[in-house]
């Protein structure tokens, strides 16, 4: 019988003993989005699915497989960004999250490593549907960098932001293997104001701040911080 947290390793019936507890079901959601020239495209989802791992190992929860794809429309001219509309990463969540609730899943947290305002507002509808359709179910939708960003001002410049010194330090710390050499410096010049995507002036490279100081030590203090928040919320919100 596998001992694994994550959905995917487990056999049917392993499974339907696990859910006997009433675990935590943790749904990472990625986004295929450039980061630089130092991060990977898939950064978002490197990010989600650890940290995933990492609290389900401290709360004896389960991991489904991750969503690996989201809505990345700010950083779609940037080559290798691929975007869903929100109403194509709405009903793929709905369905994923239909599916999970049907099998007996009853507690979830769909944890994105992606936060766009409209791809965050799909989630949150994909999973009102479903609660909605099992009003036994209980859900909390949230993406890990409202954690990561409190560091701002602290950790970082408060200027610092997307593929930044935060994130990159997050990803050298997680999967060093996956970042580049360069350590790019960019102001990101777009109110947030203004409807639509940015223009090649107001955000010339995928990236918000300075990376230069970035360092695995500093990741592992920012993941650190991720996963004390998680756990406190996840506990405050989802009981057993």
């Amino acid at each position: 019988m596998s001992t694994s947290c994550r959905l995917a390793d487990l056999d049917s019936r392993t499974f339907e003993r696990r859910l006997r507890s009433n675990p935590l079901v943790c749904v990472p959601v990625g986004a295929l989005e450039a980061h630089g020239p130092h991060l990977p495209l898939g950064a978002d989802q490197i990010q989600a699915e650890a940290t995933a791992v990492a609290l389900a190992e401290r709360i004896g929860g389960l991991v489904a497989p991750t969503i690996p794809y989201g809505s990345a429309p700010s950083a779609r001219r940037f080559p290798g960004t691929v975007s869903l509309s929100l109403s194509q990463l709405e009903a793929y969540t709905e369905g994923v999250l239909s599916e999970l609730a049907r099998s007996g899943v009853r507690r979830f947290l769909i944890l994105s490593g992606h936060g766009e305002r409209g791809h965050m507002a799909a989630l949150r509808e994909a999973a009102s549907h479903v609660m909605g359709a099992h009003p036994d179910v209980r859900m909390v939708v949230l993406c890990d960098y409202e954690f990561v960003y409190e560091l701002r001002g602290k950790e970082s410049p408060a200027t610092d932001g997307h593929a930044g010194l935060l994130e990159t330090s997050r990803v050298l710390a997680i999967a060093p293997e996956t970042v580049g050499a360069e350590r790019p410096s960019v102001e990101h010049h777009r109110s947030p104001f203004l409807p639509g995507p940015p223009t090649e002036y107001e955000w010339p490279e995928s990236v918000i701040g300075d990376t230069r100081p970035a360092s695995a030590e500093l990741g592992r203090r920012v993941q650190e911080h991720v996963l004390t928040r998680l756990e406190e919320t996840v506990r405050a919100l989802l009981p057993a």
